[in-house]
């Protein structure tokens, strides 16, 4: 069982423990006060529940975030005099360095209840309620301010204690280099690296599902369960192909390798096997790649195998020869198929003749707190949370100006998976903590990504440099 699901299995089960408590309470209530105290209170309890205890966060805010950065990385001492952030010594910046301050935040009593947040020189980061620990923020795009002791920092609904370092990690421009992007599925290209693939010289977008489960918006057309599945893949593989063309990137540098949604770890398990559609009734890529511009190993017979997908990867990466791959990371993605999209990127790997020069990684779902990136579009983005040093962890920020942010909204918003609704149960919860928790919508669209991924800063990860 992943780590994921475990802690979401515990959530759950002190969920329903409380709410046994709860529910003892109220009755006890109705039978020594008055009877219409038990619905009154039912009411408000659970307003109070769905405004301010429905995140997902799998930890204690008062715990430290433990980050291992590489041996020999830049620090530097810094101060707050005068509500700006000065540097102890002068410092040296180029300005495309990624810079990252470890702080100590302190939430008071509204940050109980509202998100406390730090704000910066035209920025905000957000941090859990009740937040009282270590914590990292990101001001990339900050240095000119910073080395000049410009750069305001003030607390929202906490404070800023102890000292401040800096961490300084210096970088090439990656986007001056062949970049390929792999994506388990549609959009995962785009929440994860839309500015830097849009920017770079030459960028491929290799795409591993189809993304064909959890169809009930096509259901509810009236297809029929497989069909919906079957339609929703065709959907998302044309997705893959052309919402790139929007950054730029040209159809042949865009592949769909249709292989089912939530089967790879099978796959791997049992290389060559087949492993059919959960939904779609299907155990045929073919229909998925109908839109690439070449032909893979994988198409000889379309069986979705581990064995396939590697040769596919193979064939892929000798065609593109990457200077940089960019993939998910399993030390912080804990999505099953994330996790085996860097396994097969790996083993594809292992004795080719062309290697990249780097890896960087990145994570659109992490395994203890669902709403991260905390805070709204348009914002910073600081480091997400790691409770162990067992990882050496080095980020890796890229800068997106106002435009692109924009562009990367639209491209989102081009994508099937991102236009449905949200549930009602959803929405209901949303407007409960717009009103009593001051939680603000996106801008760009209604699912939760837009929030997430429109950003100032595009996180990743350097898994390897050479």
């Amino acid at each position: 069982m992943s780590r994921k699901r475990q802690l979401l299995q515990r959530h759950r089960r002190n969920k329903r423990v409380a709410l046994l408590i709860a529910l003892v309470g109220l009755l006890l209530a109705g039978v020594l006060v008055a009877w219409w105290l038990t619905p009154l209170l039912a009411v408000l309890l659970w307003a109070a529940h769905e405004a301010w205890f429905a995140d997902h966060l799998f930890y204690s805010p008062k715990e430290d975030y433990q980050y291992r950065f590489p041996a020999g990385s830049q620090t530097a001492a810094l101060r707050v005099e005068a509500g700006r952030l000065v540097p102890q010594a002068p410092l040296s910046l180029v300005g495309d360095e990624t810079l990252i301050v470890e702080v100590q935040l302190k939430s008071n009593l509204l940050g109980r209840f509202l998100d406390p947040a730090v704000l910066l020189s035209g920025d905000r980061q957000v941090f859990e309620r009740g937040v009282s620990g270590k914590r990292y923020l990101n001001l990339t795009g900050s240095a000119q301010a910073l080395a000049a002791g410009e750069l305001s920092l003030r607390g929202r609904y906490c404070r800023v204690v102890g000292d401040l370092t800096l961490w300084v990690f210096r970088q090439p421009d990656y986007a001056r280099q062949r970049v390929m992007v792999i994506a388990p599925h549609a959009d995962d290209a785009e929440l994860a690296a839309f500015g830097l693939y849009g920017q770079a010289d030459e960028s491929w977008i290799v795409t591993l599902t189809a993304g064909e489960i959890e169809a009930e918006h096509y259901q509810q057309m009236g297809m029929p369960k497989a069909d919906a599945a079957r339609n929703k893949g065709r959907l998302r593989a044309w997705d893959s192909i052309a919402v790139p063309r929007w950054a730029g990137v040209p159809e042949a540098h865009c592949v769909q390798l249709g292989y089912f949604c939530l089967q790879l770890p099978a796959m791997r398990a049992t290389p060559d096997q087949p492993q059919a559609s959960r939904e779609a009734e299907m155990d045929d890529t073919r229909l998925f790649r109908q839109f690439n511009a070449f032909a893979l190993p994988g198409d000889v017979d379309g069986a979705p195998t581990w064995v396939n997908l590697i040769a596919d990867l193979r064939a892929l990466l000798l065609k593109a020869r990457p200077e940089v791959i960019v993939l998910p990371t399993p030390v912080l993605d804990p999505h099953p198929d994330h996790i085996y999209a860097h396994a097969a990127v790996v083993e594809a790997l292992e004795g080719l003749e062309w290697q990249p020069t780097t890896l960087l990684g990145y994570a659109n779902h992490l395994h203890d707190n669902d709403r991260w990136p905390m805070g709204d579009s348009g914002a910073g983005v600081a480091l997400p949370p790691q409770l162990d040093t067992d990882q050496v962890l080095e980020p890796c920020c890229r800068v997106l100006s106002l435009r692109t942010q924009q562009d990367k909204a639209m491209a989102l918003g081009m994508m099937h998976d991102l236009q449905p609704r949200p549930p009602f149960k959803r929405r209901v919860r949303r407007l409960l903590q717009r009103v009593l928790a001051g939680r603000g919508p996106s801008p760009y669209g209604e699912n939760e990504f837009f929030r997430k991924a429109v950003r100032r800063h595009e996180l990743l990860w350097v898994l390897k440099q050479d």
